[in-house]
C-alpha cells in the first residue's frame, strides 16, 4: 500500500508538468522560452530553500551543481529548443524514450541488469506516445532531434545520479529539489539574458501563468519527484514520464477543443498500459543489483528497504546511501 502511494503521488509530477504546453500558450508571453524555464527553476529553488533550510555541505555542493545542470539548468532550455524545431509532437515522442536511457544507465552506474519486460515495456511506451502526439508532416530538424535526444538523457543521467547518490544525512527530497533548482535556475539566467534579452512586459495573465509554473508545476513537482526517485527505482520512476504527454493531450481536448482521434485513444491505452506495466515490474522482489563494477553478489531489492524513515511520513527511504549498502554508494 505505501508503494503504491508513493507511485501516485510521484505521478502527480508528470501530470503537472503536461499542463505545462496549455499554460505557456495561453497564458504567457510567446517565443521566450528560457526566461519561462528560468522563471519556473530559480523561484521554486529559492522557494524550497527557504523552506527547507539547509545548504549543501562538502561535496554536495559540486553534487547539487551537477544534479541541478542535468535536471533543470541543461534539461529546460534544450527540451524548449527541440519544441521549437520539431514538427508537432516530435519532441515529446523522442523524450518519451526516456525510459530506455534510464534502463542502460542503471545498468552502467546502479548495477541493475535490463530485462526483455522492462525494455518492452520502454518501447511500446515510446510507440503508444507516437501515436498520441505525432502530427505529419515536415523535415526533421538535425539541431531539434539532437536537443530532443540530449534533453532526455540529460534528464535520464540525473534521475539515475539522483538515485545513485542518495541524500546527505538530515537532508530531505524538499531541500535536495531546492538545490537543484537553484542551482539549474542560476545557470539559465545568463543564458536567457544572452540569448532574449530583457526581461518582456507581464500583464496579469502572465503573472498568473509563471506563478501556476512556479509553484505547483514545479516546486510541489520537483519535490514529488525527487522524493518518489528516493523510494522506487530509478526505472520505476521513468515509467511513469509518458504520463506528461499523456495529460497535455487530455487538457486539450478537454480545455482547448482539441479533438482525439481513435488511433490517439489506442496510443494513450498502450502508453499508459506501459507505464503500469513499468511499476509493476521495478515493484518485484527479485530484482537483483550489483556493484557499479560487476562486483558484489546479488540481492534482492527488498533487503535494501530497511532503513529508518527519516523523513516523519512513515515511508521507508531507500535514497539514503547508508540503506543501499555499497554497491550504491556514490
Amino acid at each position: 500500500m505505501k508503494r503504491s502511494s508513493t507511485v501516485l503521488l510521484t505521478a502527480l509530477a508528470p501530470v503537472s508538468w503536461g499542463t505545462t504546453y496549455a499554460v505557456t500558450t495561453e497564458l504567457l508571453p510567446a517565443d521566450r522560452p528560457l526566461f519561462t524555464g528560468l522563471m519556473r527553476a530559480l523561484p521554486a529553488g529559492l522557494l524550497l530553500l527557504a523552506l527547507g533550510r539547509v545548504l549543501p555541505r562538502g561535496a554536495w555542493w559540486g553534487k547539487a551543481a551537477i544534479l541541478g545542470a542535468l535536471n533543470i539548468g541543461a534539461f529546460f532550455p534544450l527540451l524548449f529548443l527541440s519544441a521549437y524545431r520539431l514538427p508537432g509532437g516530435m519532441a515529446a515522442v523522442v523524450g518519451s524514450v526516456g525510459p530506455l536511457f534510464v534502463v542502460g544507465l542503471s545498468a552502467l552506474l546502479l548495477g541493475r541488469r535490463p530485462t526483455a519486460r522492462t525494455v518492452l515495456a520502454g518501447v511500446v511506451a515510446a510507440f503508444g506516445v507516437s501515436l498520441v502526439v505525432l502530427k505529419a508532416a515536415g523535415a526533421l530538424d538535425p539541431l531539434g532531434v539532437l536537443a530532443a535526444l540530449a534533453s532526455t538523457a540529460s534528464m535520464s543521467a540525473g534521475t539515475v545520479l539522483t538515485k545513485r547518490w542518495g541524500r546527505p544525512d538530515g537532508v530531505g527530497p524538499l531541500a535536495l529539489a531546492g538545490w537543484q533548482l537553484t542551482a539549474g535556475g542560476l545557470l539559465i539566467a545568463p543564458l536567457a539574458l544572452l540569448v532574449e534579452g530583457a526581461p518582456p512586459a507581464l500583464d496579469g495573465r502572465a503573472v498568473g501563468g509563471y506563478l501556476y509554473l512556479a509553484l505547483a508545476n514545479t516546486a510541489v513537482s520537483y519535490w514529488l519527484w525527487f522524493r518518489g526517485i528516493g523510494r522506487l527505482t530509478a526505472t520505476q520512476v521513468t515509467f511513469l514520464g509518458p504520463l506528461s504527454p499523456l495529460t497535455a493531450a487530455v487538457v486539450g481536448w478537454a480545455a482547448l477543443g482539441q479533438a482525439l482521434t481513435p488511433l490517439q485513444l489506442t496510443g494513450m491505452a498502450l502508453a499508459f498500459g506501459a507505464t503500469v506495466a513499468g511499476q509493476l515490474r521495478a515493484g518485484g522482489t527479485a530484482v537483483r543489483t550489483f556493484g557499479p563494477a560487476g562486483g558484489g553478489k546479488p540481492r534482492e531489492d527488498r533487503n535494501r528497504d530497511r532503513d529508518r524513515d527519516r523523513d516523519g511520513d512513515g515511508d521507508r527511504d531507500t535514497d539514503r546511501p547508508d540503506a543501499r549498502g555499497p554497491a550504491l554508494r556514490g
